[in-house]
């Protein structure tokens, strides 16, 4: 089974750097983040990240129209076709440089990509099976510097480049007599964004330092007219021009080779000459607009354009927007989302909702500006993970970083739903209750603080006597005993969770404590140290050191096996160390220090087979099985081992990106020079908002601006307590990795008799117990879950108590596996219930093997009871709502009913009165 975990999602990073994308249907929102793209399904309130990557960060995706194609390209020009339909890479292309923009055309049929200060135009892969799926159409030469976004019109025959030259190219995506490319300046800086109106020439281009300039065009599009062919283009000029015979030669080839590259079309800043009987297109200004205030400089960095509304969004560097209606450029909006840089915006095809990408916090918003309101917002860590921790039942992630937040993920959405910001220095450590619903965190700063799940909030904190830096942290099963330790007093701080004293400081340690762990069996706690020593503390008997491990090396990591039997301790020598816990005897070891394989970083002077024998493993988790243990450290890789055999299983590498540091075994020499390595030079104008070019006497910006790159390590791994994924916070983000059932293939008692068709037969027959023993001993999910979904309700109970033992395990844990996902909630609630019930004595003799089984499955239970419980509490406030409005209105009935009774009987009264004949003065008196 532990060959069978693949890569799931990503969690902890929502944005990195690169433009957004909305699907076809404005629903999801596409993200770039690091070598791999994100889905977020803004509706159902999901993420999920693709199982493809690149060799490098990407910088710009490039959606087809109908949804299905994406072109994802890298820092260095190299591009891969994803289908977004099957998760598949179909083609990888490299473009030799970096790629600045990628934009399809709205019919589909090609895309152009900007690549330095030239344009090319593909013809889009189609439908048929192509040997090359990108074939180059046409060259664009026109920018005299890098071009910086492109725009097509809504019938794809034309297309508009921006540059940094500060001007703005408008070409032909066919030959148009007319139309050849057109040049438009008007711009003191950077064109950042050039937008088509619909069905319409006409122009709008925006430019850094906050300007747009609106261009009307003198022809519609239904007037451009075809123009002569390449090879009659050749063939007139020939005519024309009477050449020697080498020139025609010379001729004869640049047409043959353009016919085998593609069209080059070459603009200059002359208008093109116009064919005989044919008028150009002409532009003119028709007006000018400032998005600053005299006096206030902002600068723009990026821009989003609605064709159907007319809505135009601009961002900022200061992390404010703008929201305005053209051509009358009147202000709809404006607000301040952010304190960083806004780096990118798209808008979906209805125009209501905008996404935001903010590069600097690794924010993406998505703000509707009809109603005012965030329909997503996300933030991943800044910085970068240092710890994670699963929920007892493990529907939650905790993560802690470097940035000082405590962030609490959901693993079935992929999304965050509470940050605590509390900390005032990095997070080294995080970890649940046995209850679920309290995390527990320790920080540099000196406090342990614990927080509440029901009500959000810090309700603990913890502190020394003298400050103390806490790098490691441990919770006893109860959830009343805490503990810390200092890694620059060496000493262990034991807290009370429910009155927030100090219990006692516990001293022996001679060097800082790196790790705790607290036995699940009985109450010990175990804390490796730099003093090359384990110390196991007794909690009932005076919190004494009842046993003293002595290792060969530094200790750096300890955790129990989950049915505290035994102890594994990973030292700084690279190896991992196996101790009974009873007897404080060592039961065997692993030699793993060749198995990390570290990258050479780019400031080593020390190949990368010589570092690594200094490297060690770092962090440490069983399986849940306790079969095999999970290692990681200062590599890519993450190894697994089986701890009988203490045989190395598996190496999952957790990133292929080469953006990263300590990536790579070898540096390459052509980058090596007698100054030092070419890729510690910083080259490139920045991301706009330091210094561009570092010029004598410049001063405006940070000259402290450096860019770096991150090395890849991995902090801290978890194994999911349902078994079934395991998580690693990495440089990259919180990697989860999860059992696929549709990959692996495992029979069980397989023989020439049991085939598909055969479980089939059983089922007509009604032996329903034959049939389900069949289709375990197959072990195909699709075929299990029909032959279950087939039986009748009410013969459940007979078919479980029919069950053989072995199977009893088999069919609860599917059972487990299936709820999650199934609408049929009662008829597996019943399965579950009566396999509980026939079965419980013999499965809580196993309770230790069959305990991820049972957190599976209460798992999903809890999972869908929350989902119930809130539909039923919505369902009953509409209920409670709608009794009392028809209350409220029976009485005002009624009200209403009385006073119109109280009328007609004054009435009547008045009536009688009339008709009564006056008394006499007589009767008066009397």
């Amino acid at each position: 089974m532990k060959f069978a975990y693949r890569f799931s999602n990503l969690l902890g990073a929502v944005y990195r750097h690169g433009n957004l994308n909305f699907s076809k249907d404005g629903n999801s929102v596409i993200s770039p983040v690091g070598n791999r793209i994100s889905v977020f399904d803004l509706k159902n309130n999901k993420s999920e990240t693709l199982p493809v990557s690149t060799t490098k960060n990407i910088t710009c995706v490039g959606l087809s129209p109908d949804g299905n194609l994406a072109i994802l390209v890298d820092e260095d020009g190299a591009a891969i076709l994803v289908s977004l339909v099957t998760r598949a890479v179909l083609h990888h292309y490299h473009f030799h440089k970096p790629v600045i923009s990628v934009s399809f055309s709205p019919d589909g049929r090609k895309f152009v990509i900007t690549k330095e200060n030239v344009a090319l135009m593909y013809h889009a892969p189609g439908k048929q099976r192509e040997f090359n799926a990108f074939q180059l159409d046409k060259s664009y030469y026109g920018p005299y510097d890098e071009t910086t976004c492109i725009d097509w019109t809504t019938d794809s025959k034309c297309f508009a480049v921006g540059s940094k030259d500060m001007s703005t190219w408008v070409f032909g995506a066919e030959r148009w007599a007319n139309l050849i490319y057109y040049s438009l300046g008007g711009h003191k800086d950077v064109v950042v964004g050039c937008f088509f109106e619909k069905d319409s020439l006409d122009l709008y281009t925006v430019s850094q330092d906050g300007t747009l300039c609106m261009w009307e065009s003198d022809t519609e599009l239904e007037e451009l007219k075809k123009g002569l062919r390449y090879k009659e283009r050749k063939q007139k000029q020939r005519q024309s021009v009477r050449g020697t015979e080498g020139q025609e030669e010379e001729e004869e080839e640049e047409e043959e080779e353009g016919e085998m590259r593609g069209e080059v079309i070459k603009g200059s800043a002359d208008a093109p000459q116009e064919e005989e009987g044919v008028k150009n297109v002409r532009f003119r200004q028709r007006s000018k607009q400032y998005f600053n205030k005299e006096g206030d400089f902002n600068k723009l960095t990026a821009a989003a354009f609605h064709k159907d509304t007319h809505i135009l969004v601009t961002g900022f560097a200061s992390g404010v927007f703008h929201l305005h209606e053209l051509p009358e450029f009147n202000l709809i909006h404006s607000l301040s989302i952010s304190d960083q840089r806004i780096a990118a915006i798209a808008m979906n095809c209805t125009g209501d909702w905008i996404g935001f990408g903010c590069s600097g916090l690794g924010q993406l918003l998505v703000w509707e500006w009809q109603s005012e309101s965030y329909v997503f917002k996300q933030q991943g860590h800044f910085n970068n993970m240092a710890a994670l921790a699963y929920s007892p039942d493990g529907q939650y992630v905790a993560t802690g970083g470097d940035d000082g937040k405590v962030k609490v993920w959901n693993t079935n959405s992929g999304l965050c739903f509470v940050t605590f910001t509390e900390h005032t220095s990095s997070v080294t450590n995080v970890t649940f209750t046995s209850s679920g619903f309290v995390v527990v965190s320790a920080s540099l700063d000196g406090t342990v603080r614990a927080f509440d799940l029901h009500r959000y909030r810090n309700f603990r904190t913890f502190t020394s006597p003298r400050p103390a830096q806490f790098s490691s942290l441990a919770v006893d099963g109860s959830g009343e005993l805490v503990c810390a330790g200092a890694q620059d007093s060496f000493e262990i701080f034991l807290w009370s969770m429910q009155t927030g004293r100090l219990l006692e400081v516990l001293s022996g340690h001679e060097g800082p404590v790196s790790c705790l762990s607290f036995c699940p069996a009985r109450a010990v706690l175990a804390s490796a140290s730099w003093d090359r020593s384990v110390r196991l503390w007794d909690m009932l008997d005076s919190w004494h050191a009842k046993e003293v491990l002595r290792l060969t090396s530094d200790g750096m990591a300890v955790a129990y096996r989950p049915d505290g039997q035994e102890l594994a301790v990973a030292t700084l020598d690279g190896e991992i160390s196996f101790w009974n816990s009873q007897t404080a005897a060592q039961m065997g070891s692993i030699t793993g220090r060749h198995d990390l394989q570290m990258g050479r970083k780019e400031t080593d002077k020390v190949t990368a087979k010589q570092a690594s024998k200094g490297k060690s493993f770092t962090s440490l988790c069983y399986s849940a099985d306790g079969e095999s243990i999970l290692a990681g450290g200062h590599s890519k890789f993450v190894c697994i081992y089986n701890i009988r055999e203490q045989v190395l299983l598996k190496k999952f590498e957790i990133s292929c990106n080469l953006s990263l540091d300590a990536m790579e075994e070898f540096l390459d020499r052509r980058k090596m020079t007698e100054f030092g390595s070419l890729s510690m030079v910083d080259e490139g104008a920045g991301d706009g908002d330091g210094v561009e070019l570092s010029l004598p006497g410049v001063k405006r910006g940070d000259m402290s601006s450096r860019h770096f790159k991150p090395e890849i390590r991995v902090s801290s791994l978890r194994f999911s307590p349902t078994g079934r994924s395991w998580a690693a916070t990495s440089t990259e983000g919180l990697m989860i990795y999860s059992l696929d059932a549709s990959l692996v293939f495992d029979p069980y008692d397989l023989d020439l008799d049991v085939t598909p068709a055969s479980v089939r037969r059983q089922l007509k027959k009604c032996e329903w117990s034959s049939a389900i023993l069949l289709a375990f001993r197959l072990n195909e999910s699709a075929l299990i879950r029909e032959v279950l979904e087939a039986l009748p309700h009410e013969q459940i109970p007979v078919v479980c108590s029919t069950l053989p033992d072995v199977y009893v395990e088999k069919l609860l844990a599917f059972v487990g596996a299936t709820l999650e996902n199934s609408r049929h909630l009662q008829f597996y609630l019943t399965w579950a219930q009566s396999l509980l019930t026939i079965h419980g004595q013999k499965l809580k003799n196993r309770s230790g093997a069959i305990l991820p089984t049972i957190q599976s499955l209460q798992k999903s239970i809890q999972r869908h009871h929350d989902d119930l419980s809130k539909l039923c509490d919505w369902n009953i406030y509409s209920l409670r709502y709608a009794v009392a409005l028809s209350n409220q209105r029976g009485l005002k009935r009624a009200a209403a009913d009385e006073l119109s009774e109280e009328e007609e009987e004054g009435s009547d009264e008045e009536d009688y009165l009339m008709s009564e004949p006056l008394m006499t003065e007589r009767e008066l008196l009397s």
